[in-house]
Order: C-alpha cells, then structure tokens, then sequence
C-alpha cells in the first residue's frame, strides 16, 4: 500500500539542453504553485548533480521536497491538488512521489514510477518513436497518472574516430586513448582530502579553457607507450556530430521507459488496461518488445510467492489434522470454516478497501485462516470427545456447539476488539500495513463466527459418521 510519509518528491524534468537558469525559472514557479496550498509547509529544491555523483542528472532536472501538514488532510487528496495545480506548467515532465516511494521504485525498475513500461530493441530512433505510440494508446486511461518519456533528444557532440595505423605507430589502443581522454576532460579522482572526520576526493582535471570546443581536444598532448607525446589529432579525427543525449540500458540492451503512477485505482486493474491497449493499438516490430516493471512486478511475483505458500500451508494444515483426528472426513470438516472466513474477508475487501488485493491484506487472510481453523478445531474435536462419551451424534452436536460457544465468541470478540483501533486508523501515517490487514480480518471474523456456530454443526450433523470417527479417533488414541 501507499506510505503516508508527510512528505511528497516531485522530480520536474525539462528538455535536454535547457540551461541551469531556465531550469531554475521553472522549478521556482513549481514551488510558488506549491506554496500557495494550505497544506505545503516547505519546501527544498535540487537542480542537477554533479557528474561524478551515483545519481547524475542534468541542469534541465530539478527534486523538490514538499513538506506536508497532515493534521486535516490526506495525502491522496494533497497529492490531487498538487498534481492538478502543476499540470499546466509546459514542457516539463513532472512526476509526484513520497522519499520511501521513490526509493522502493528506483530499486524495483531503475525508475521513480509506479509503472515503468520499458521497451527494449537495437535502434534509438525506433525505440523513440515506439515510446510516442505506446504513450499516445495508453494516455487517458482510468487512474492512470504522470504520464511521460525518458527524455532524449540529440544534442551536439564531439566524436573522437581513431586512426588505427597511427595509433599502433605509437603503441596506444583504443581503450588508452579513451582513458587519457576521459582523465582530462572528465576529471580523475587522485587522492584524498580530509577536513576532521570528513573525506573529500580530490579529482583532476583540465580547465574549461583547454577542453572546450574541438580544436582544444584535437590539441591535446597523449602520452604514449613509446615516450613521445602526441596531439590528439594525431591519434583520432576529432569532429562534431549529433547523438542521443543518453543510451539507458538494461542487460546490455538499449531501451527507453514510458513511465506513469497511479491514482484511485490499484497497479494490477491499471496495468491490464494498458497492456489491452497496446496490445490493439501498437503494431511492435520484430526484435523490439516491452516489459512492465515496477511495483505491478513486484506484486505480482509477491502474490504468486504467497499463493503457492498458503496452498502448500493449507495441505500441511489438512495432514496435521487427520494425524490428530485419524479421519479425512473430520479434517475436512475442520475446514469448512475456511470458505466461510473468506466470504466476510472479501467482503470488508471490497467495502471498505476497493477491492484492491494488496500485500497487506493477503496478510490478513492469512492470519483470518488461522483464527477460522482454530474455531473448527474447537468444535470438531469436542464433538469426537462427545461420541467416545457413548453420545448420539445429534446430542454431540448440540451439546458441543453449547459449551464451545463461549471459547469460540471470546476468541473473536477479543481479536476483533484488538484490531478496531487499527481499522478505524486508515490514512494516517504508520497505519498503511495495519489498517488493510485489521479490516480483512475483523470483516471474516464476523462471518466466520456467526456460520462456523451454523454451518459446521449442520454439516456435522448431516455428513459426520458416529461410528466411523469415534473408532477412528480411538484407534489413535491407542496409536499415541
């Protein structure tokens, strides 16, 4: 579920190319936007990072952190405010996020998305104008929200095109050449520069003067291998060219993402609707396909691991009881109770938590299972003590269901009760985990209740065989 962390992460990415005063233009107006509502405290803004830094980002990139006051609001409905008073900012792709959530995102697709939609193929130029198909079929789908493209563009470059025979003349390879180049136009780290407790590298590099434009780089000396030093010119034709401003891979394939979050609807619903939509409105070319990575991967592989794990858990379940019962018929009897938790848990589901299926609230129909297993046991295996007591079975069943009332009641009231406060707390910050598990449970704590005192007995009634599960369960008593 979605974190209510006080703070939202907008990141405002403009053109390529655009300078650090345009970008700050821009980022300025987005905060004064900001400002002006009542919920925004503060905020702080980034504009670009350094070249060396894990995270480079260009001038034309701006992180605002807003800070939140969430005493009378929440974040949902900040977040749609936000998000409508940005909209009309042009020629900025602006995405809204929370710290955690950004995080979890960036670890999970390499983007800060809900959804990243990344299409993989071998030319830049086919990818881009992939990506404009897949953005215009899925723009305007329910929920869907921050829509946009990794942005690339050409931008001048200078491009060094070695010259082979020289090069072996003076016995540099390509890889020397590169690096000589790199250390004295991109800077190299040498050593170390301490202040107390603090280390700073200490990178080398030209000036500006010396290594802007391409004559300066077609002057620049290369040591070589056998002791002369030469112009670059001599080694590589230096010249100006156009090129993507960026090659973002992933397992050594070229891609581009079309990202985009969501809102009011779950990652799974919204995920399918794109998928239809591409599907019927994109014709993609041979060696070209796309993934959807993100949070919907992450669920779904989350999902799939706790269904094979509960299936595996309910068969574990059912030898344990028939090991305790000695019958298959008690045992199943035992989990009637489970189809009868799983009515009110759906229910709650979609009541009071839209439908949507999360991590959290599969977690609860995990603990809602226990609790339902534990009530049949109470009953069935005191309706069996009841027949090796020389009982009929209708008197059994009645009598059983009386004296287990109050055990099975007590055991629901009380953690019923327990969970109130964590269901009554949807919205507020820490409560994003408790508040779908507290909802699914108490919601098949109430039905599984009321018919596990209904249905089971009837069935026991109907379907239990006196005879059969009283020599089973005292021929393993004797076994014991």
């Amino acid at each position: 579920p979605e974190f209510q962390e006080g703070t939202l992460v907008i990141s405002a990415v403009t053109a390529p190319g655009t300078g650090l005063q345009a970008s700050t233009g821009i980022a300025q107006e987005i905060e004064d936007r900001l400002l002006e509502h009542p919920a925004v405290e503060a905020t702080s803004r980034r504009t670009g990072r350094a070249e060396l830094s894990a995270h480079a980002q260009g001038a034309n990139a701006s992180e605002i952190d807003v800070q939140v006051d969430l005493s009378e609001r929440e974040m949902s409905e900040v977040t749609a405010d936000v998000r409508s008073a940005l909209s009309s900012i042009p020629g900025t792709n602006i995405t809204i996020g929370q710290p955690i959530g950004h995080r979890i995102d960036h670890m999970l697709s390499g983007t800060r998305t809900d959804i990243a939609l990344k299409i993989f193929g071998p030319d830049l130029y086919e990818l881009r104008d992939l990506a404009g198909q897949v953005r215009g079929a899925i723009e305007g789908t329910p929920g869907l929200v921050d829509l946009s493209v990794a942005r690339q563009a050409d931008v001048p470059q200078l491009r060094l095109y070695p010259k082979r025979q020289e090069m072996a003349k003076y016995g540099v390879t390509p890889g020397h050449l590169n690096h000589a180049v790199e250390a004295l136009v991109g800077g190299e780290a040498v050593s170390q520069v301490r202040e107390g407790q603090l280390a700073f590298g200490l990178t080398v590099r030209l000036d500006s003067a010396r290594r802007a434009g391409a004559e300066s780089i077609r002057n620049l000396l290369i040591d070589t291998p056998t002791g002369p030093t030469v112009p670059v010119s001599r080694l590589a034709k230096v010249q100006h060219e156009r090129g993507p401003n960026t090659i973002s891979r992933e397992d050594v394939q070229r891609k581009i993402v079309v990202s985009a979050n969501t809102s009011g609807r779950d990652v799974g619903s919204v995920v399918a609707d794109l998928q239809r939509r591409i599907s019927g409105q994109v014709d993609i070319p041979e060696n070209y396909y796309y993934e959807v990575g993100g949070q919907y991967e992450n669920a779904r592989q989350a999902s799939r691991r706790i269904g094979w794990l509960s299936l595996v858990a309910l068969l574990v379940v059912f030898l344990l009881l028939y090991q305790e019962f000695g019958s298959a018929r008690a045992a199943t009897l035992v989990l009637v109770n489970l189809p009868l938790a799983l009515t009110g848990g759906v229910a709650a589901l979609f009541l009071f938590l839209g439908g949507t299926l999360d991590i959290a609230a599969m977690v609860g129909f995990v603990t809602l299972f226990g609790i339902a297993v534990r009530n049949g046991i109470l009953l069935v295996s005191h309706y069996i003590t009841l027949l090796q007591e020389d009982k009929s079975l209708r008197e059994a069943v009645l009598q059983g269901s009386m004296e287990r009332l109050n055990p099975i009641l007590m055991t629901a009231l009380t953690a019923g009760l327990a969970l109130v406060p964590l269901a009554l707390g949807g919205g507020e910050p820490g409560k994003e985990i408790q508040t779908p598990l507290a909802i699914v449970t108490i919601g098949g704590l109430l039905t599984s209740t009321f018919l596990n005192m209904v249905v089971v007995p009837v069935l026991f009634d109907r379907f239990g065989d006196r005879e059969a599960l009283r020599s089973a369960s005292e021929n393993h008593s004797l076994r014991d």
